[in-house]
This record gives structure tokens, C-alpha cells and sequence, in this order.
């Protein structure tokens, strides 16, 4: 038996997304929407003759409607201009990553003012911030001291985000979330530098 040509294939109507078209359309009758938004029913066959004759197709826009709604359209005229509805509407989504900064009540000065200054490029770049205080075994006796540095980091983060989450104790975290700063501009500010220490000290540690 001879191979068929395949050029001489009927390509299927069904299309990849479940959309019937043409002859896919076994449905009858069927609800037409013309061009200038008339609505009228008749057989599938005269519909589809009528897509024929006008070197188009006809697409089925509503299966589920009782008839089913069809248009005479270019079906990949259509499709394209429905990716390119999708694109756009993606590229407008602006999904906020969150970033998380961990901290224990003994931070060292010089890890805390790392630790902000991450925390302040994060919502500069339009990023929301989860800090983190973590308290380890003995720590949970002496959560003071990492509430007094979540006060801190407050008031240094304050200027470049918004808070959207006061401090919260959760099992034997302490958290608290900072969104970007609503209204703020694109170019980004300088962040807090480290500043020289003279004794190693905890971070919430007050000076004497």
C-alpha cells in the first residue's frame, strides 16, 4: 500500500487549547455572531459554508452556551492576537520576591550593619523583607535583648521600606515585614556603611 503524501493530510480542527473550528464543529444549530455583533441561528453547515466562501473560518467562542456561540473569523489571526493579550497582561503582573534576613539576639555590630545594609538593597530593588530573630535554647529567657534589636533595625529600615508586619513572636523566632517604600523612585539610595567598632559587642547590647 502507497504511503500518503503528507501535504494531502487533512490537518485536524480541534486546535492544541480544545478550541473546535470548522468541521470540528459537529454541534447544530449553532448561534453566529456577525461582524457587526447581529446574533443569528442556523445550521452548522451554512456557517461553515459561509466561512468558506470567505477564505476564513468558523471558531467556536462559547462551547458552552445553549447554542453554542460561533464566529467567521481568521482562526490564526485570532489566536495570535489572544497570545499576544496574554503576554502583555503577564508583563504588567510585578510579582514582589520576599527576602529573608536572619538575625540572633548576640549579632555582632558589624553582622547587624551587614545585615541591614542587604536588608536595605532588597527593598530598594523592590523586594519585600522578612527579618527574621532567631533565639536558641538559653536566648528564649532573654528575648529583650532581640526585641531591642528589631526596635533598631526599625528605625534603620524605616527610611527605605515600609513596615507591613510589626515584631511577632512565632515559636522561638521574632519576625517582622517591610515592603519597598511606596512612591520611591528608581534610583537607589546609599546604603547605611558599616560603622567602626570599638568592642566586640552584641549588637543589642547597650553601651555603657
Amino acid at each position: 500500500m502507497a504511503l500518503q503524501n503528507p501535504r494531502d493530510r487533512r490537518m485536524p480542527n480541534r486546535q492544541s487549547d480544545g478550541t473546535r473550528i470548522n468541521e470540528d464543529i459537529r454541534i447544530s444549530p449553532i448561534r453566529l455572531v456577525k461582524d457587526d455583533g447581529e446574533a443569528v441561528i442556523m445550521e452548522t453547515k451554512q456557517a461553515l459554508q459561509m466561512a468558506k466562501d470567505a477564505g476564513l473560518d468558523l471558531v467556536e467562542v462559547s462551547p458552552n452556551a445553549k447554542p453554542p456561540v460561533c464566529r467567521i473569523i481568521n482562526y490564526g489571526k485570532f489566536k495570535f492576537e489572544q497570545i499576544k493579550k496574554a503576554k502583555a497582561a503577564k508583563a504588567k503582573q510585578h510579582v514582589v520576591k520576599l527576602k529573608e534576613i536572619k538575625m540572633h539576639p548576640k549579632t555582632a555590630e558589624n553582622d547587624y550593619l551587614y545585615r541591614i545594609k542587604q536588608a536595605t538593597e532588597f527593598l530598594q530593588d523592590g523586594m519585600k523583607v522578612k527579618l527574621i530573630m532567631q533565639f536558641r535554647g538559653r536566648e528564649m529567657a532573654h528575648m529583650d535583648y532581640g526585641k531591642r534589636l528589631m526596635e533598631r533595625a526599625k528605625e534603620d529600615l524605616l527610611q527605605y521600606g515600609d513596615l507591613e508586619m510589626d515584631s511577632r513572636v512565632e515559636g522561638n523566632t521574632m519576625l517582622s515585614i517591610y515592603g519597598p517604600k511606596r512612591g520611591a523612585g528608581t534610583a537607589k539610595k546609599q546604603a547605611p556603611a558599616p560603622k567602626p567598632v570599638t568592642e566586640p559587642m552584641a549588637a543589642g547590647e547597650a553601651s555603657t
